[in-house]
C-alpha cells in the first residue's frame, strides 16, 4: 500500500463548550433538586428545630460535689416526631475542661411540639483540685456550659445545635469552729444549765446564712449535749460571727475531767456536727469539728465573784 493510502490520524481535543455545557447541567439538577426540597419543605411543613437553654439547677452541692441539671427546650415545627440523637456536653472554666460527656438516644421531640430536656452534670471537686492546683478551696470560679444537640430531621438531614451558658460555681470549704467559752447559768452536781459561745469562721468567698446547727460536745470523753437548734444569723464571707447555745448536763458524770477544770489544769473537748447554710449558690450541708480543744474554769470578776463562773 502506498504512503498516501494512509489513514489519516486526526486528535480531537474535547471543546471547552462541551465541559461548560456538562457543568450547566450538573448545576441545573442541583438547582432543580435544591427547588424540589424547598417545595415540599414548604408543602408538608418541614423546618429547623430550635433550642434554647432555659435553666441550670444545682439540686446537691457539699464538699465532695456539685451536681447540675441543665434545662434545655426543644422546639420542633415539623410534622413527624424527630430523634434526638445525642447530647455532648462539656463544662470548662478559663478554657480549662471540667468535665465532659455523651448522652446517646436522648428522645424524640413530638411533632409541632416542645420538650425541655434535662442534662445531669456532677463536678467531682476532687478531680478539679488535683488536675488544676490554681483552683483553691472557698473559691468562686467561673465557668461554660457548651451542649450540642444533635437531630436527625427529614429533608435536612443530621443537625447539630450548639449551646452555650455561662455562670459561677463555688468551691466550697467547711467552717471552723472554736468554743470560746461555756458560761454557767445555773450550777448542780445533779443538773447543770449553761450557755456555749461559738465562734464560727467563714473561709468562703461568699456569705453563709446559718439556718440550722446540728451538734454535739464532748468534755474529755464524756458526751455533755447534743442538739439540732434552728438558729439563723449570718456569717460574711472570709468573716466570723458567734453564736450561743444553751446546753443541760450532770456534771458528775464527768469524773476526773471536772476536777481537772476546778483546779485550773484544763481537759480536752470536742466538738463535731452540721451546719445548714443557705448561700446564692443554693442550700448547703457543711460539716463542722474541732478537736483537741482545751478548758479551764475561771472567774469573770477579778474579786472571785460566786455567780459568773465560766469555762474558757
Amino acid at each position: 500500500m502506498a504512503s498516501s493510502d494512509k489513514p489519516e490520524i486526526v486528535e480531537r481535543g474535547v471543546k471547552e463548550d462541551d465541559n461548560e455545557d456538562k457543568g450547566g447541567f450538573i448545576e441545573k439538577v442541583k438547582d432543580f433538586i435544591h427547588d424540589i426540597g424547598e417545595k415540599i419543605e414548604e408543602t408538608i411543613g418541614f423546618g429547623k428545630p430550635t433550642a434554647d437553654v432555659t435553666d441550670i439547677h444545682i439540686p446537691c452541692i457539699n464538699l465532695e460535689k456539685a451536681d447540675f441539671v441543665v434545662d434545655v427546650l426543644i422546639k420542633n415545627p415539623n410534622p413527624i416526631p424527630i430523634p434526638l440523637i445525642d447530647i455532648n456536653y462539656l463544662i470548662e472554666s478559663d478554657g480549662r475542661k471540667l468535665v465532659s460527656g455523651l448522652i446517646p438516644d436522648a428522645g424524640t421531640i413530638h411533632a409541632h411540639g416542645e420538650e425541655t430536656v434535662k442534662i445531669p452534670v456532677s463536678l467531682i471537686y476532687d478531680d478539679i483540685k488535683s488536675t488544676y492546683d490554681d483552683i483553691k478551696p472557698g473559691s468562686i470560679i467561673p465557668y461554660k456550659i457548651k451542649v450540642d444537640l444533635i437531630v436527625d430531621v427529614p429533608v435536612f438531614g443530621r443537625l447539630t445545635l450548639p449551646l452555650e451558658k455561662c455562670g459561677e460555681i463555688p468551691i466550697p470549704y467547711k467552717p471552723d469552729i472554736d468554743v470560746e467559752k461555756i458560761h454557767f447559768e445555773r450550777f448542780s452536781w445533779e443538773e447543770t444549765v449553761a450557755i456555749l459561745h461559738l465562734k464560727l469562721e467563714n473561709k468562703n468567698d461568699f456569705d453563709l446564712g446559718l439556718i440550722d446547727l446540728e451538734y454535739e460536745i464532748w468534755l474529755s470523753d464524756v458526751s455533755i449535749g447534743a442538739a439540732d437548734l434552728q438558729k439563723s444569723t449570718k456569717i460574711d464571707k472570709n468573716g466570723i460571727s458567734c453564736i450561743e447555745i444553751p446546753i443541760t448536763f450532770r456534771p458528775k458524770d464527768f469524773g476526773s475531767a471536772l476536777w481537772d477544770m476546778i483546779r485550773g489544769k484544763g481537759t480536752g473537748y470536742t466538738m463535731k456536727g452540721l451546719i445548714h447554710v443557705d448561700t446564692p449558690f443554693g442550700a448547703m450541708k457543711l460539716p463542722i469539728s474541732r478537736e483537741g480543744g482545751t478548758t479551764r474554769l475561771k472567774k469573770n470578776k477579778e474579786d472571785g465573784g460566786d455567780d459568773d463562773d465560766e469555762v474558757c
